[in-house]
């Protein structure tokens, strides 16, 4: 099904970036905006964000994304729950298929896609995510300290992050999962700075409620701990959309974008949230999100860029 309607803006991805954009374009009450959510991503995983300002006891991504749709939804913002296959532009408008064969169309495109973690599925892994067990030292680093942790991870990217986590313990053990290479001069520098260094295929991560108790290895080893890092590396940028309608990404995939707009090398495409070059955290995706749907704003109707002399430096 091709829908007739043509969209002011079409937000892929309902993740924090996305959200924030659509509570922010909503509140103009002048445009049509829609959303295509895939339902899952970093922000679903996460069981508690310990970081952001207002909640200090800590509130779960999938809680922060329920509020984040009921908000937008009542600025008259719609929803869909599907997966964006394809993007393309078409004589001057954007155009996205999705994986039921749909097609939906908009003036303007911001693509807040995201990026996914690269870990192996372990029982017990997932209930722990954002309790017990992190991803983000800048984010939660402060949780770990002075505890009992397993960083659990693969080659350098374990060994580099399990150098960073020895600034907040001295009871850090760092299991190499996939028993990757890892430099010998890494490996001189963990054991210079009392981390354990450990090679083993993890079978289980063992929780209660959410809680790391410990992490039991196939060979029968077991290491307790009282909190758990994750740093495999090789993490998903989904920047598939915005490869396909030739937007300029970074070496590592990221999408780059102007900092003062977020808006990409291809006009009326913008990128927000962690699929972008930036720190990826919760609170940083969602000024992204802001930032980018003022210029969307712009774009759509530039009488109002054209009434604040064309600059946004205080218009916002």
């Amino acid at each position: 099904m091709t829908s007739s309607k043509i969209y002011d803006c079409l937000i892929v991805g309902g993740g924090i970036a996305g959200l924030q954009a659509a509570i922010q374009l909503g509140r103009y009450s002048v445009h049509q905006v829609l959303v295509i959510d895939a339902g899952y991503g970093r922000s679903t995983l996460c069981r508690q964000y310990h970081n952001l300002l207002g909640f200090p006891e800590g509130v779960s991504g999938e809680e922060l994304r329920s509020r984040g749709r009921r908000q937008a939804e009542s600025y008259g913002v719609e929803f869909i729950l599907a997966r964006v296959t394809s993007a393309v532009k078409l004589e001057g408008r954007f155009q996205v298929s999705t994986s039921s064969g749909d097609k939906y169309t908009a003036k303007t495109l911001l693509l807040a896609t995201g990026v996914l973690d690269r870990f192996p599925e372990v029982p017990g892994m997932i209930p722990t995510l954002g309790l017990s067990v992190y991803v983000c030292p800048d984010c939660d680093g402060y949780e770990i300290q002075g505890r009992k942790t397993v960083l659990m991870g693969a080659g350098r990217p374990g060994a580099e992050m399990a150098l960073l986590l020895a600034e907040r313990t001295r009871e850090l053990t760092y299991i190499n999962h996939e028993r990757s290479d890892v430099a010998p001069q890494l490996l001189q520098q963990m054991a210079e700075r009392g981390i354990r260094y450990e090679e083993g295929e993890i079978a289980e991560v063992q929780q209660s409620e959410g809680d790391i108790r410990s992490v039991m290895l196939k060979d029968g080893r077991s290491f307790a701990a009282e909190r758990g890092f994750i740093a495999f590396g090789g993490n998903e940028v989904h920047s598939g959309l915005a490869a396909q309608l030739g937007a300029t990404l970074s070496g590592n995939r990221h999408v780059e974008t102007d900092p003062r707009t977020k808006q990409t090398s291809v006009p009326g495409v913008w990128a927000a949230g962690d699929l972008g070059l930036h720190a990826e955290q919760v609170s940083v995706a969602m000024g992204e999100g802001s930032i980018a749907a003022i210029w969307i704003h712009k774009a759509l109707r530039p009488c109002y860029n054209q009434l604040n002399g064309g600059d946004a430096e205080d218009d916002s």
